[in-house]
This record gives C-alpha cells, sequence and structure tokens, in this order.
C-alpha cells in the first residue's frame, strides 16, 4: 500500500472512531434530555400531582364528570364506582375505582388517564391518584382505588360533561410478591 492510502485510511478511521463516541454519546443521554423536555414542557407528567391554584368552589356552575376505565389484560377488571358525579368548579372530588383480579396470577399494572374532550385534560388536576404508581394485585384480590381531583375555576363556560378515564396496562417484567392476601 502506498503511503496516501494509509494516511487517507488512518484519517478515515479517525473520523468514524469519533462519529461513533458521538452517537454512543447521543443515545447515551437521549434519556435524560427526554425527561428534562417532558419537565420544562410539562408533556407526560402522569406519575405526579397536580398543582392547586385557586381553590374558590363556582357555585354557579356544574359540571357534569363521567367516570370510565378500560383494562388492558385478561388479569383485571377496572371501574368506577360511580359512573357520573355533578360537581361544582372549585369542588374537591373524590371518586372509587375498584380493581378486581378474578385470575390465579398475581401481576401489577400502571393505569394512564384520558379524558373528554381532549383539552378538558388541563383543567382537572389530580391531587392523589392510584395513576401515579404501579399497583400490584394478587390473585384473587379487589383493591378500592381513590381518584382525588378538582376541576379548575377557569375551564371554559361551554363545557358541561367531562370525561374522565382510565386504561390499566399490565407493568412486564415487574417482578410481583407472591404472599397470599
Amino acid at each position: 500500500m502506498s503511503q496516501d492510502v494509509k494516511v487517507t485510511n488512518r484519517i478515515m478511521l479517525r473520523k468514524l472512531a469519533v462519529m461513533s463516541v458521538l452517537m454512543f454519546g447521543f443515545g447515551y443521554l437521549l434519556v435524560p434530555l427526554y425527561e428534562k423536555i417532558c419537565d420544562v414542557t410539562g408533556i407526560n407528567q402522569i406519575v405526579k400531582a397536580d398543582e392547586i391554584g385557586n381553590t374558590q368552589v363556582d357555585d354557579s356552575r356544574t359540571i357534569i364528570v363521567e367516570f370510565d376505565s378500560n383494562s388492558r389484560g385478561e388479569h383485571w377488571y377496572l371501574k368506577a364506582i360511580d359512573s357520573k358525579k355533578t360537581v361544582h368548579p372549585g369542588e374537591l372530588v373524590e371518586v372509587i375505582y375498584e380493581l378486581h383480579n378474578p385470575s390465579e396470577k398475581s401481576v401489577v399494572g400502571q393505569a394512564i388517564p384520558s379524558y373528554g374532550p381532549a383539552y378538558a385534560s388541563q383543567y382537572i388536576k389530580k391531587i392523589d391518584c392510584f395513576c401515579f404508581k404501579q399497583q400490584e394485585i394478587l390473585a384473587g384480590q379487589t383493591q378500592r382505588l381513590p381518584v382525588m381531583f378538582v376541576i379548575d375555576s377557569s375551564v371554559p363556560d361551554d363545557v358541561h360533561t367531562i370525561t374522565l378515564s382510565f386504561t390499566m396496562f399490565e407493568v412486564e417484567g415487574a417482578i410481583v410478591d407472591e404472599k397470599e392476601s
């Protein structure tokens, strides 16, 4: 091989090594970068309580809140004890969902909230919710899971009904404590 080819190959090898290090560094920093972007923009903030500003109850208005649930998996059933409530904006509301596992297998799940209409999510302020953490449910067990929220008083006047829905997903690979209930 000529000297020019060797020099060209070394330069190319250095460029490729630098690119590999940069790609590895970018991949390594993606998760913290994504988390920071979510913190700044408020996206994907389902696992912590919302901050409550104005706690003044607006008795002049009522909103019907419907409660819905879905279960992704054959190991449990999730449903709200009450299907709907009539509430005033600013009023503290507590709803109980019931999670039942009729199977012989203990599982761990995570609930993800959704809202209808979609823009209503910015007006429902969850103070306490079973969706903030993973739920372990043993075989044959039934759990009562609370949700406490306030509908912000700044909700538009044209909103008369809001649907709060939770979908329960199984957490794959979660370690289940096999104790008896």
